[in-house]
C-alpha cells in the first residue's frame, strides 16, 4: 500500500484512567500504540481526524501512519471505547506494525457479475451468509476487498470459501470447514411449470368465454 491515511498524534507522559481523563477534558482522545515486542506509547488524537477516519468505513481494517514526537509508526485500530450515551470514542487501542507482523482482519466482500448467474435471471435471491471475511495476512498487504464471482451460480447454489481466489500471502482465519459466503436462494414465490401452464390454460378459456359473449351480444 502506498498511500495512509494520517494522525498527527501528541505524546503523553502518564498513562492511565485519570490521565486519559485529563485528556480528554482538552477536547483529544487519548490512545496507546503498541505491539512489536516494544514498550506501549500512549499518546492523544485529534478527534476531527479520527471522525474522517472512521466515516470513510473499514476502520479496522485500514492501515494507518502515526506521526508523534518526528516518528512516524505504521498501525491498525485494534480498539474503539465509546461512550455507552453519545458515542463519542473515549479511547484508541492501535497495534504497531513490523515488517513480519501477522494480522486478523474482517475484509469486506464485494459480489460482481450478478447479471451472469442463471439463478438469478430466474428470479432467485442472493442470500449473503459473511458481509465480510477474516482473514489472516501481513499488516501491509491488507487487501481492500474480496470479490466474488457469481458468473453461473443456478438457484440452490453455493459460494464456499474454497471457491475463492485470496490474495498471495492471504488465508482464512476459520480453517476446519469449508465455510459457506452467500447462497442463490429460490424466490419467495416459486410456480412451477404445471401450474404456469395452468394459469396459462384458465387466462386463454376465460378469454374465449368473453369473446363467445360478446358475439352472442353482437347478435341480439
Amino acid at each position: 500500500m502506498s498511500d495512509f491515511t494520517t494522525f498527527n498524534a501528541e505524546a503523553r507522559e502518564r498513562a492511565g484512567k485519570g490521565a486519559a481523563r485529563a485528556v480528554r477534558k482538552t477536547g483529544r482522545i487519548p490512545a496507546v500504540i503498541y505491539g512489536d515486542s516494544k514498550d506501549p506509547s500512549s499518546i492523544s488524537l485529534e478527534p476531527l481526524e479520527y471522525k474522517k477516519a472512521i466515516i470513510g468505513g473499514g476502520f479496522f481494517s485500514t492501515v494507518f501512519e502515526i506521526k508523534v514526537g518526528g516518528k512516524t509508526e505504521k498501525v491498525l485500530a485494534r480498539d474503539v471505547q465509546l461512550h455507552p450515551v453519545t458515542d463519542r470514542p473515549l479511547h484508541l487501542d492501535f497495534l504497531r506494525l513490523g515488517k513480519n507482523t501477522k494480522v486478523t482482519v474482517a475484509v469486506p466482500v464485494n459480489f460482481i457479475n450478478e447479471v451472469e448467474s442463471p439463478g438469478l435471471k430466474r428470479g432467485g435471491v442472493l442470500n449473503i451468509v459473511r458481509h465480510d471475511l477474516d482473514l489472516v495476512c501481513r499488516g501491509d498487504a491488507i487487501p481492500q476487498s474480496i470479490e466474488i464471482d457469481l458468473t453461473g451460480l443456478e438457484i440452490g447454489d453455493g459460494v464456499h470459501i474454497s471457491a475463492v481466489t485470496l490474495p498471495e500471502g492471504v488465508v482464512p482465519d476459520i480453517t476446519d470447514r469449508d465455510f459457506t459466503i452467500a447462497t442463490v436462494a429460490p424466490p419467495t414465490v416459486m410456480k412451477s411449470v404445471e401450474e404456469e401452464e395452468a394459469e396459462e390454460a384458465a387466462a386463454a378459456e376465460a378469454a374465449e368465454a368473453a369473446e363467445a359473449e360478446a358475439a352472442e351480444g353482437d347478435e341480439e
